[in-house]
Protein backbone atom coordinates (compact mmCIF):
# COMPACT_ATOMS: atom_id res chain seq x y z
CA UNK A 1 0.00 0.00 0.00
CA UNK A 2 1.40 3.43 -0.87
CA UNK A 3 1.91 6.14 1.72
CA UNK A 4 -1.13 8.22 0.79
CA UNK A 5 -3.46 5.19 0.90
CA UNK A 6 -2.01 4.23 4.28
CA UNK A 7 -2.69 7.71 5.64
CA UNK A 8 -6.23 7.81 4.26
CA UNK A 9 -6.93 4.58 6.12
CA UNK A 10 -5.24 5.93 9.28
CA UNK A 11 -7.31 9.11 9.07
CA UNK A 12 -10.49 7.05 8.97
CA UNK A 13 -9.29 4.79 11.80
CA UNK A 14 -8.32 7.78 13.93
CA UNK A 15 -11.73 9.35 13.41
CA UNK A 16 -13.41 6.13 14.51
CA UNK A 17 -11.12 5.78 17.55
CA UNK A 18 -11.83 9.31 18.74
CA UNK A 19 -15.55 9.35 18.02
CA UNK A 20 -17.46 10.23 21.16
CA UNK A 21 -14.37 10.52 23.37
CA UNK A 22 -13.44 13.99 24.59
CA UNK A 23 -10.63 13.22 27.05
CA UNK A 24 -7.50 14.66 25.44
CA UNK A 25 -5.05 12.31 27.17
CA UNK A 26 -7.06 9.22 26.19
CA UNK A 27 -7.26 10.44 22.60
CA UNK A 28 -3.54 11.26 22.44
CA UNK A 29 -2.80 7.79 23.83
CA UNK A 30 -4.78 6.03 21.12
CA UNK A 31 -3.44 8.24 18.32
CA UNK A 32 0.18 7.66 19.35
CA UNK A 33 -0.44 3.88 19.47
CA UNK A 34 -2.21 3.92 16.11
CA UNK A 35 0.60 5.84 14.40
CA UNK A 36 3.42 3.89 16.03
CA UNK A 37 1.92 0.53 15.13
CA UNK A 38 0.78 1.47 11.61
CA UNK A 39 3.57 3.53 10.06
CA UNK A 40 6.70 1.84 8.74
CA UNK A 41 10.12 2.93 9.98
CA UNK A 42 8.71 4.98 12.88
CA UNK A 43 10.66 4.51 16.12
CA UNK A 44 8.67 6.98 18.25
CA UNK A 45 5.21 8.54 18.02
CA UNK A 46 3.94 10.80 20.74
CA UNK A 47 2.80 14.11 22.07
CA UNK A 48 4.30 16.90 24.10
CA UNK A 49 1.68 19.02 25.86
CA UNK A 50 2.16 22.78 26.16
CA UNK A 51 1.89 23.77 29.82
CA UNK A 52 3.46 26.55 31.86
CA UNK A 53 5.36 27.88 28.83
CA UNK A 54 7.14 24.59 28.11
CA UNK A 55 6.49 21.26 26.44
CA UNK A 56 5.83 18.37 28.82
CA UNK A 57 5.91 14.75 27.75
CA UNK A 58 2.47 13.34 27.00
CA UNK A 59 1.23 9.98 25.75
CA UNK A 60 3.69 8.21 23.44
CA UNK A 61 4.87 4.90 22.02
CA UNK A 62 8.56 4.07 21.70
CA UNK A 63 11.71 4.38 23.80
CA UNK A 64 11.94 6.65 26.83
CA UNK A 65 11.72 10.34 25.95
CA UNK A 66 12.72 13.75 27.24
CA UNK A 67 10.19 15.00 29.79
CA UNK A 68 10.55 18.79 29.49
CA UNK A 69 11.45 20.81 26.40
CA UNK A 70 11.80 24.59 26.33
CA UNK A 71 10.18 26.59 23.54
CA UNK A 72 12.66 27.10 20.73
CA UNK A 73 14.84 24.17 21.82
CA UNK A 74 15.17 21.07 19.66
CA UNK A 75 12.82 20.19 16.83
CA UNK A 76 9.76 20.03 19.11
CA UNK A 77 10.55 23.35 20.75
CA UNK A 78 11.07 25.07 17.37
CA UNK A 79 7.78 23.66 16.04
CA UNK A 80 5.99 24.89 19.16
CA UNK A 81 7.57 28.35 19.09
CA UNK A 82 7.08 28.95 15.35
CA UNK A 83 3.80 27.00 15.15
CA UNK A 84 5.13 25.54 11.90
CA UNK A 85 5.53 21.88 10.97
CA UNK A 86 9.17 20.84 11.13
CA UNK A 87 10.45 18.11 8.79
CA UNK A 88 14.05 17.21 9.56
CA UNK A 89 15.70 14.69 7.19
CA UNK A 90 18.83 14.45 9.36
CA UNK A 91 18.49 15.47 13.00
CA UNK A 92 22.28 15.51 13.40
CA UNK A 93 22.34 18.57 11.14
CA UNK A 94 19.57 20.39 13.06
CA UNK A 95 21.06 23.17 15.15
CA UNK A 96 20.16 22.51 18.79
CA UNK A 97 18.71 19.03 18.28
CA UNK A 98 17.91 17.30 21.56
CA UNK A 99 18.97 13.66 21.35
CA UNK A 100 16.42 11.90 23.57
CA UNK A 101 17.14 8.71 21.61
CA UNK A 102 20.61 8.43 20.07
CA UNK A 103 19.25 6.12 17.34
CA UNK A 104 16.95 8.79 15.87
CA UNK A 105 18.05 10.10 12.48
CA UNK A 106 14.97 11.94 11.14
CA UNK A 107 11.96 13.62 12.69
CA UNK A 108 8.69 15.39 11.99
CA UNK A 109 6.87 17.60 14.48
CA UNK A 110 3.35 18.95 13.97
CA UNK A 111 2.17 21.78 16.23
CA UNK A 112 -1.41 21.36 17.43
CA UNK A 113 -3.34 24.61 17.63
CA UNK A 114 -6.87 24.84 19.07
CA UNK A 115 -8.80 28.09 19.43
CA UNK A 116 -5.70 29.93 18.19
CA UNK A 117 -3.61 28.57 21.10
CA UNK A 118 -0.80 26.03 21.10
CA UNK A 119 -2.02 22.90 22.88
CA UNK A 120 0.67 20.34 22.04
CA UNK A 121 2.97 18.99 19.38
CA UNK A 122 2.83 15.61 17.68
CA UNK A 123 6.34 14.18 17.33
CA UNK A 124 7.40 11.23 15.16
CA UNK A 125 10.96 9.92 14.94
CA UNK A 126 12.66 7.41 12.70
CA UNK A 127 15.98 5.60 12.80
CA UNK A 128 16.08 6.08 9.00
CA UNK A 129 17.36 9.26 7.41
CA UNK A 130 14.91 11.32 5.33
CA UNK A 131 11.87 9.29 6.47
CA UNK A 132 9.30 12.12 6.52
CA UNK A 133 7.94 14.36 3.76
CA UNK A 134 5.03 16.65 2.85
CA UNK A 135 2.60 13.72 2.61
CA UNK A 136 3.39 12.86 6.25
CA UNK A 137 2.99 16.52 7.21
CA UNK A 138 -0.35 16.86 5.44
CA UNK A 139 -1.94 13.76 6.95
CA UNK A 140 -0.43 14.04 10.43
CA UNK A 141 -1.86 17.58 10.63
CA UNK A 142 -5.30 16.23 9.67
CA UNK A 143 -5.05 13.46 12.24
CA UNK A 144 -4.00 15.97 14.92
CA UNK A 145 -7.05 18.13 14.10
CA UNK A 146 -9.29 15.17 14.97
CA UNK A 147 -8.29 15.53 18.63
CA UNK A 148 -10.72 18.45 18.88
CA UNK A 149 -13.63 17.29 16.69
Amino acid sequence: MDKEKTYKLLLKQAGNLLQGEHDLIANMSNISALLFNSLAEVSYAGFYRFQDQELILGPFQGPVACMHIQLGKGVCGVAAKTQQIQIVPNVHEFNGHIACDANTNSEIVVPIIHNKKLVAVLDLDSNDFDRFDQIDAQYLAKIAELLFN
